[in-house]
């Protein structure tokens, strides 16, 4: 049964398809066909799971057994092609067992940030209706809330019930999927109240695996992943790419800058970059060395902005920075290569990745299309606004391109904060302050962040009489609303009246302006 309706996907210009299939970006191969045939070439790839909590090690032939004893359990609870699954785990072997038990099934998985809260992930798990959902009992401030999965068939909790659900003999082989049929989900904050949902096939999920595996350095080393594999590129970077090039997975379940230059001085493992922030607070923070920057040679940055001034400090310490540009939506767009000149790494985002094309409007709005592209959103009026009739995806995001054919990121028209690499939707943080007592408006933008590239900030018009709140206040009360915390206000403003326009729209160019003069 379709788990999502047909008329809530894009639909793919045949002349688009036929090319991606031609050139080779496109194949057959499904998820659960890639895991057989890698998994079996490299049995005894390290996995390990660097965690105060939950650690573990072993290799790749001891997750793989235990995924398929899980598809094998969950096969005989009914879970097959097309159904869904869902996940809230942090970086677990546990995460990575239905992971590929879903892929196996040729189930569509669906990855939740382990850090979301009740609010966020109610309302994926009313929108994806999945056979199976599996969670972690506690961790950290988070803990699993039965209620929103009471009318889920299968439910698995790590540390309670988890192993339960493992048959004793291991599915065999995979079972066929459609290749362009939906295999993942992503959820992604954005301009919307709720988070979008993001959908993804076998074929260009696949193609975004080959494509970002081409791309990295050859001698990258052994990497550290600690970005949410809840979060699609954590997910793409732990449990596909290294499978697919049968290197060693290494997961950390938070990011501790501390912890890391501890595995990268006893450990031999990198970081080899993702948000800004990952490389920043390393090299700031007071264990740093130069013994483990000599151990680092690249950083590839991207999920957030990446200011020049951070490449350029990157690369005089002798660590090659690149960046790139994409979304959950488009996940690899453009790419400066890790081996080209430093004008195009250290201050452009690249040249589009192949098969890839872009243009810009006449707004300068960057608009996409290529194999990696997603198939569209849960919700069909997001696919109509995003997408049109030649395969072109809206970004939000405003740039140029220059002589050289590079592009670079300068504006933003969406309505998001990126946070430390995760989407803020200014709308669904507004909605929440407007239910606080005494506001009579609210308007979140995003500030700059020395550590994270950009944090909320709230400004409020109050009701005549009213105070404006304190921080204390609003974190009592975003808690209350089951918000995920990276998505509170880290700065409060009131303001008598707004800038507006003479439509009566807020301006909030000129509240970002201002917010960004008030933090110098």
């Amino acid at each position: 049964m379709p788990t999502i309706p047909v008329t809530a996907l894009r639909t793919i210009p045949p002349e688009l398809a036929r090319r991606y299939e031609t050139e080779g970006w496109w194949t057959v191969e499904t998820l659960g066909e890639l895991l057989t045939e890698r998994l079996r070439l490299a049995p005894d790839a390290e996995f390990r799971v660097h965690s105060k909590v939950r650690p573990w090690s072993g290799t790749f032939a001891d997750v793989e057994r235990s995924a398929r004893r899980l598809a094998a359990g969950l096969h005989e609870r009914g879970v097959g092609p097309g159904d869904v699954v869902a996940f809230q785990l942090p970086n677990w072997r546990e995460a990575a067992v239905v992971f590929w038990a879903s892929a196996l099934l040729g189930a569509v998985v669906v990855p939740i940030v382990h850090f979301y809260g009740p609010k966020e992930v109610g309302y994926i798990l009313r929108s994806t209706r999945p056979s199976a959902f599996f969670a972690a009992e506690r961790f950290g401030r988070q803990e699993f809330h039965p209620e929103l999965s009471a009318s889920v068939p299968v439910v698995g909790i790590v540390g309670r019930d988890f192993e339960e659900l493992l048959a004793d003999e291991p599915m065999a082989g995979f079972l066929p999927a459609d290749p362009a049929a939906p295999a993942l989900i992503a959820f992604t904050s954005g301009t919307t109240r709720d988070p979008k949902g993001v959908v993804h096939s076998h074929q260009t999920l696949l193609c975004e695996t080959r494509q970002l595996s081409a791309a990295y350095p050859p001698d990258r080393g052994k990497q550290f992943t600690v970005a949410p594999v809840g979060h699609f590129i954590g997910m793409v970077n732990a449990f596909l790419i290294p499978v697919l090039d049968g290197s060693p997975i290494n997961l950390g379940d938070v990011w501790d800058p501390a912890q890391a230059l501890d595995l990268i001085a006893h450990e031999d493992l990198v970081v080899g970059g993702g948000a800004t922030y990952y490389m920043t607070s390393l090299l700031d923070h007071p264990d740093c060395t130069p013994e483990h920057v000599s151990r680092l040679k690249y950083a590839g940055l991207g999920g957030s902005a990446v200011p020049s001034a951070v490449t350029t400090r990157l690369e005089g310490l002798g660590i090659r920075a690149f960046r790139s540009y994409g979304s959950t939506e488009h996940p690899s767009v453009t790419w400066a290569p890790h081996d080209g000149p430093a004008r195009i790494r250290l201050h452009t985002d690249g040249t589009p990745l192949g098969g890839v094309e872009v243009r810009l409007d006449e707004d300068g709005e960057i608009l996409t299309r290529g194999p990696d592209l997603c198939l569209g959103y849960t919700d069909p009026e997001l696919t109509k606004s995003a997408f049109d009739a030649d395969g072109w995806y809206r970004t939000g995001d405003i740039g140029v391109v220059d002589e050289d054919g590079c592009l670079s990121i300068v504006d933003r028209k969406a309505d998001v904060i990126i946070r430390g690499g995760e989407n803020i939707s200014a709308l669904e943080v507004e909605e929440v302050l407007l239910g606080m007592a005494g506001v009579a408006e609210a308007a979140v933008v995003a500030a700059p962040d020395a550590r994270l590239g950009e944090h909320a900030a709230a400004v409020l018009r109050m009701l005549p009489g009213q105070v404006l709140p304190g921080l204390a206040e609003l974190r009592a009360h975003f808690e209350r609303a089951g918000i995920a915390r990276q998505k509170w206000p880290e700065e409060i403003h009131g303001v008598e009246d707004f800038p507006r326009t003479a439509s009566g729209k807020v301006k909030k160019f000129v509240l970002r302006q201002d917010v960004v003069s008030r933090n110098r």
